[in-house]
């Protein structure tokens, strides 16, 4: 659910902002409330659940989640949609920061990577198809649906979690939360994930842009002298300086996001003005890429249980840079079967980096530290997420002039942005490919994991 919401409205925005009367920048703030919510709550959470209990908090998340869809559903205007939007980043958070770590702690070490390729099956397939569904479910219902499916979804998951009281292990530690550091860490990523959200509207060089990452500069800083000279850390930076698999196997996360999360609304948008395709047309030839991915993450997660981690993640990333490089040689005349083998490889590419990396992670660190490392994973997700529109996006519509993505809209496809916005695509799309292949230099590191307990 929390990954297919913060992929899913991308397609509806436009749709969403006009009934509700939302000004551009207001329809801007619909997806940002949920990812800066996100983003501010993940760690904290994840280390408030090594303490009190994983099953207990993702059945939280489930509740608020769900009741945050229950809102956004019936939302009559914008401080509500915000408002409901921001509840369900709070369940986001604490479904992403203990859901892989109630999965790596049910599993012993020889099975995790099997495990965690299911778990990581539906984290991708929910980014690839918001896109695709949020398209169809707009055009055939309305805008409402795409909160509304989250609803039986909590109730399921709800109801059978309930019965996993006394059957999943939890591993509790005694220590106290960090709330300094906290809120350091929060002001840091707010005010760098704000402007970079934002930036469509405000610019690069604007004095609210500029003033946000200045502050959250400074807020990092604190935040890493707090945590050197504190007894209990929010996070033990060790982690970072002495885990190279921990450290490495979230910054190849961080670089993957980037690269491949922006290619989902960007094909649609080429797809819809290079061939004039519809945008449920559009959304099915794209299922190529999610189709591929749930198919095979689970076999790359067994396999990462044989061969190790390493050869996989590299591979995956390879794999993901030369989808991309294809996409950058199909005009448009492509045909409909290079368009979707192209999404296909990429598909390859992410299958097979997913659950490996995730099973490295996860298994660099003590049981104790599960939500933690599983937070973090999903901070590198968010943040990934917002720069990959921010920087791929941003390449998309550099040649678009004044009103950007606006005009692009209003002209439709054979306009005079159709032309400028393929040549962003291809640059967009390269450079994606450049963050997947230093993505794979990250994976180069041995993988160590910490023995069982």
């Amino acid at each position: 659910m929390a990954p297919l919401d913060g992929s899913i409205i991308s397609v509806a925005l436009p749709v969403m902002g006009a009934q509700l009367g939302l000004s551009f920048e207001g329809t801007l703030w619909v997806q940002a409330s949920y990812l800066l919510t996100m983003a501010v709550l993940l760690i904290p959470l994840g280390r408030v659940a090594d303490q009190k209990g994983r099953l207990k908090f993702y059945l939280m998340g489930t509740t608020l989640f769900t009741l945050g869809s229950v809102g956004a559903a019936a939302s009559i205007g914008g401080t509500s949609i915000i408002a409901a939007r921001m509840l369900q980043g709070s369940g986001g958070a604490l479904l992403s920061s203990t859901s892989s770590a109630l999965v790596a702690a049910s599993f012993p070490a020889c099975e995790r990577g099997k495990a965690m390729g299911i778990n990581v099956m539906s984290v991708y397939a929910g980014l690839s198809l918001g896109p695709p569904l949020g398209g169809f479910l707009v055009d055939i219902l309305s805008w409402h649906w795409i909160f509304l499916i989250n609803i039986p979804i909590g109730i399921v998951v709800l109801l059978w979690g309930r019965r996993l009281r006394g059957a999943v292990p939890e591993i509790r530690v005694d220590r106290k939360l960090d709330i300094p550091g906290s809120i350091w860490l929060g002001v840091g990523l707010a005010t760098m994930l704000m402007p970079l959200t934002l930036h469509a509207k405000w610019g690069w060089t604007s004095a609210p842009t500029l003033i946000l990452f200045a502050i959250s500069f400074v807020s990092f800083l604190a935040f890493f002298m707090r945590e050197r000279n504190t007894v209990e850390p929010l996070i033990d930076l060790d982690l970072l300086r002495r885990n190279p698999s921990f450290a490495f196997g979230n910054v190849a996360a961080l670089l993957n996001y980037i690269a491949i999360f922006a290619v989902g609304l960007l094909t649609s948008v080429w797809l819809q003005l290079a061939h004039g395709f519809s945008a449920t047309y559009a959304g099915c030839i794209m299922l190529g890429q999610p189709i591929v991915q749930s198919l095979l993450s689970p076999f790359a997660g067994r396999l990462s249980d044989k061969v190790g981690t390493r050869a996989l993640t590299i591979f995956g990333m390879v794999m993901t840079a030369i989808g991309m490089m294809l996409l950058t040689l199909l005009g448009q005349g492509a045909g409909l079967f290079a368009i979707v083998a192209s999404l296909a490889v990429i598909g390859v590419g992410m299958a097979s980096f997913s659950a490996p990396n995730s099973s490295a992670v996860l298994g660099s660190v003590e049981r104790t530290q599960l939500s933690l490392a599983s937070a973090f994973l999903g901070s590198m997700r968010v943040i990934g997420m917002t720069l990959s529109v921010a920087i791929l996006g941003g390449l998309a519509a550099s040649r678009l002039g004044e009103g950007g993505w606006q005009n692009l809209l209003v002209q439709g496809p054979g306009g005079p942005g159709a032309d400028a916005f393929i040549w962003g695509y291809r640059t967009a799309m390269l450079t994606g490919a450049c963050f997947a292949l230093l993505g794979a230099l990250a994976c180069l590191p041995k993988h160590h994991t910490v023995p069982e307990r």
